[in-house]
């Protein structure tokens, strides 16, 4: 059984010098696994992931996973690489996770159809994104896993929705119609839903490095990869 610590992984099976998308078997937009594609973003299945990959007309880099959903085994290992991941303490996102290397992944699928899911995979970007960049994708939002500050312009009334997945405290803020400064954030208690912008540069600085959620609608993936 490989190790499923995130330091597990200084030499993972598969390093790629482009952005990643992991897809798993939740809600995933095919023409956004084809726009992902064009642009040269290198997409790899977890598991039953590699199916709708292939749903949408592309073949995925890799198949990552204990392979208990997938449909075709064989027919995906004559047309790439499956690595299978016997271990059943983590999950299919987090062998995944622990199996590659990018600049930045992006997590499609990994929300919608079943609520576990979506708790597991929030409970992955917590654990991975001190070690590296992640973004969740579904068919509204984009989340940015941050671990300290944040900047990126933002229009008028813009949605702009800060979630903490642990208690955390924001040192200050710019940009938005409701300040952050000296603002302690933590579920069950206060959350940082549907703040907006106030026109022009957000800037958000948290008190430390504990990982917090920044969420824009999905129109604003390919702004937020470049923050």
């Amino acid at each position: 059984m490989q190790d499923p610590s995130p330091g597990a992984a200084a030499d993972v099976p598969l390093a790629f010098d482009r952005p990643l998308a992991i897809v798993g078997g939740g809600a995933v937009d095919p023409a956004l696994l084809r726009e992902l594609a064009a642009r040269h973003v290198a997409l790899v299945g977890a598991d039953g992931g590699a199916d709708i990959i292939g749903d949408a007309g592309l073949v995925p880099e890799a198949i990552i996973g204990d392979l208990d959903s997938v449909r075709d085994r064989a027919g995906w290992e004559a047309r790439t690489r499956v690595l299978h991941i016997p271990e059943q303490i983590t999950t299919d996102f987090q062998k995944a996770l622990y199996s590659t290397s990018a600049p930045i992944t992006l997590a499609l699928g990994m929300t919608g159809k079943r609520l576990d899911h979506t708790l597991a995979a929030l409970s992955a970007v917590l654990q991975y994104a001190p070690m590296r960049r992640l973004m969740l994708i579904d068919e509204v939002d984009v989340a940015l896993a941050a671990t300290g500050p944040v900047r990126f312009s933002a229009a008028e009334r813009e949605r702009v929705s800060i979630h903490p997945l642990v208690p955390i405290r924001f040192r200050s803020s710019s940009g938005l119609f409701y300040p952050m400064d000296d603002l302690l954030l933590e579920p069950g208690g206060l959350l940082g839903t549907s703040n907006e912008g106030t026109g022009g540069m957000v800037e958000i600085v948290p008190a430390d490095a504990t990982p917090w959620l920044l969420i824009l609608g999905r129109e604003r993936l390919w702004d937020l990869m470049a923050v």
